[in-house]
């Protein structure tokens, strides 16, 4: 407890910060923001206590550790209701995938030993992700990715441009920029290579499209329409 923060006070007003999502690493990283910030604050549990006054300035910390040390998990509370998966058979490896994807998409969840409790309204969503990690469609990528951020969604967009109108001059000077800075040496985070291969087959066969000599309009819009598909479960 901070020297000048007394959370038992009844005349200070205070703010709480529920972290249950919080690892280790991430409350030792809010520790020492919070100290070298000079912010008063106590624990109560899982949560940061704050006094009002300091509001903002821990708002800020927060907002600066969201960026170098986040995303956050968005724990479902216990008496809220949600869609139960039983995962008593899944490899560790496996469980770490699926901890980082709930965590990186922000979908409220509670663990109860070898079951995850998801939000209702995530179970359809959760339901296609268990499917891919067993599928070995989605995978844990060791150390940083060098594929432009936001490549998946970058090419979705194209491929569903171009498969409405070919003459899309934006669509097609986007499609050779991305062409020239990705490889198959460096999937996006948590992209099997071998759905990565594909979708860089797609994009491939969809610049030669517009190189070929013969130009065909029609096999322009059959490989837009391919790459769209292929990148379609990914965004």
């Amino acid at each position: 407890m901070s020297d000048d923060f007394d959370p038992r006070d009844p005349d200070v007003v205070k703010v709480n910060y529920d972290l249950r999502g919080w690892d280790p690493d991430q409350r030792a990283a809010l520790i020492e923001s919070l100290a070298n910030a000079d912010i008063p604050h106590a624990w109560e549990g899982d949560e940061l206590v704050v006094p009002e006054i300091a509001e903002d300035s821990a708002d800020a910390v927060f907002d600066r550790l969201e960026t170098e040390v986040g995303p956050f998990a968005v724990v479902l509370d216990e008496g809220e209701t949600g869609t139960e998966f039983q995962l008593e058979d899944w490899a560790e490896s496996e469980l770490e995938i699926l901890r980082t994807a709930l965590i990186d998409e922000q979908i409220p969840h509670r663990w109860d030993g070898a079951a995850v409790i998801v939000a209702s309204d995530a179970e359809d969503f959760v339901d296609d992700l268990l499917d891919a990690i067993e599928a070995g469609d989605l995978v844990e990528v060791d150390g940083d990715s060098d594929a432009p951020e936001g490549v998946l969604a970058d090419l979705f967009g194209i491929g569903d441009r171009l498969a409405r109108d070919v003459d899309d001059s934006g669509a097609r000077m986007e499609l050779f920029d991305i062409a020239g800075r990705i490889s198959a040496d460096a999937p996006p985070f948590g992209i099997a290579p071998r759905v990565w291969s594909t979708i860089l087959d797609r994009a491939r066969t969809l610049r030669e499209a517009f190189t070929a000599d013969d130009h065909d309009p029609e096999q322009i819009r059959t490989a837009a329409a391919e790459l769209h598909s292929a990148c379609r479960p990914w965004v």
